[in-house]
């Protein structure tokens, strides 16, 4: 008699391509988790908003969940499951997302583990630096902004907001500025939160 395989679970690390120094996360990931989970996965993990279109490429083919107005898939996202390429330790596949912008990741398999049944999945356990604005315009304008967005300049222009007594965007400056201020930083524990609400069925995207 045929025993059924164990659970398994994908330990994987995400990097955003074209970025220095390095944008990236480490998601846990179940096996049975479809292309439709990885895709939320990858989205709420890196801190993307969801408000573009996407695509896996693996194994020279293309994976994703289809979009009015967007490209089309063979797959069915909600049938196709990670544990059915059998990927091995370090194989590597691309993940695309706003076609525009052209954000491109690689995700790696750093390992394999078993299931063990003891902690909640998907989850991450790593990562380093903030996911970029979205329609910031691509990894090279990202990299200028960066750069322009300098310590000294953010507490220059914060000074310059209060001393004028605010400005007409006040909000939406203060959010730039607080945005560009934490650029260096990850919160992985809101990421874990985020991962958690939306396996219990809650939304975490707000589409317009």
């Amino acid at each position: 008699m045929s025993q059924t395989p164990e659970p398994i679970v994908y330990q994987l690390k995400v990097v955003l391509l074209g970025i220095s120094p390095m944008i990236w996360r480490r998601p846990l990931v179940c096996g049975d988790s479809t292309i439709t989970d990885l895709h939320y996965i990858l989205q709420i993990a890196m801190g993307w908003s969801d408000d573009h279109l996407h695509r896996f490429r693996i194994h020279g083919k293309q994976y994703g969940i289809a979009r009015l107005g967007g490209i089309s898939f063979s797959n069915d996202p909600d049938a196709v499951r990670l544990k059915d390429f059998s990927f091995r330790i370090n194989e590597c596949f691309r993940y695309e997302y706003d076609f525009t912008d052209g954000w491109k990741h690689q995700v790696r398999v750093e390992n394999i583990l078993a299931h063990g049944g003891r902690r909640d999945y998907p989850a991450c356990t790593g990562g380093k630096r903030a996911c970029p604005p979205e329609d910031c315009g691509g990894p090279l304008r990202f990299l200028t902004l960066r750069e322009h967005y300098s310590l000294f300049y953010i507490m220059e222009r914060m000074l310059e907001i209060i001393e004028n007594g605010g400005t007409e965007d006040y909000e939406e400056d203060l959010n730039d500025l607080n945005y560009w201020f934490h650029v260096d930083r990850f919160d992985r524990k809101e990421a874990n939160r985020r991962l958690y609400d939306h396996a219990c069925g809650k939304e975490v995207f707000m589409w317009v």
